[in-house]
């Protein structure tokens, strides 16, 4: 089974490319925010207890988030692989989803995270504020927050998964072809 971290900062391909690798690994692609709206929409009991937290204006404890991971592995138990998205974000959240795995007699295979350069980032994501009709993609100010925000919490990840000789970095920039090229290559190097 081979479960991947695609990482990187906003803006950096991650929705892109993991697309290419669900294709072509025949991975399950597990994104954190449609766990969560899946989960509320269909008012399961983790979804009840997240919109509590939520309505209160509190952050959803991970217990909650890995709860749902836990229910959307169990749901393809012949899956040949997943692909997180999203998460995690902190170490914490890692060490949680290390365990998740464990208990699942599974790993996590790799955190590949694509590296582009911050002023890069804030154009791209610029360049997308003018179709995606998000607001926070038009503002600098708010994208350089975002990316600030990134290398602060979430950047020491990849930290931790380098330490267990897990985390790979892989250059972003180039055409999609190109960058998907050299994520198939870190891929099969870790099998």
């Amino acid at each position: 089974m081979t479960n991947l971290v695609l990482f990187g900062p906003p803006g950096s391909g991650k929705g892109t490319q993991a697309a290419f690798l669900i294709e072509k690994y025949n991975l399950i692609h597990i994104s954190t925010g449609d766990l969560f709206r899946y989960e509320m929409s269909n008012d399961t009991p983790l979804g009840q207890e997240a919109k509590a937290y939520m309505a209160k204006g509190e952050l959803v404890p991970d217990s909650v988030t890995i709860g749902m991971l836990r229910n959307k592995v169990e749901k393809h138990p012949d899956a040949q692989g997943f692909i997180f998205d999203g998460f995690p974000r902190t170490i914490p959240q890692a060490e949680a989803l290390d365990a998740l795995l464990t208990s699942m007699g599974t790993e996590v295979a790799g955190l590949i995270s694509l590296d582009v350069g911050e002023e890069e980032i804030v154009q791209r994501i610029l360049l997308r504020g003018q179709t995606s009709g998000r607001a926070d993609d038009n503002d600098e100010a708010t994208v350089r927050k975002r990316i600030a925000i990134y290398k602060s919490e979430t950047a020491p990840v990849f930290d931790y998964y380098q330490s267990k000789g897990k985390g790979h970095s892989i250059n972003g920039l180039g055409t999609i072809e190109e960058i998907a090229e050299r994520l198939s290559a870190t891929v099969e190097s870790l099998s």
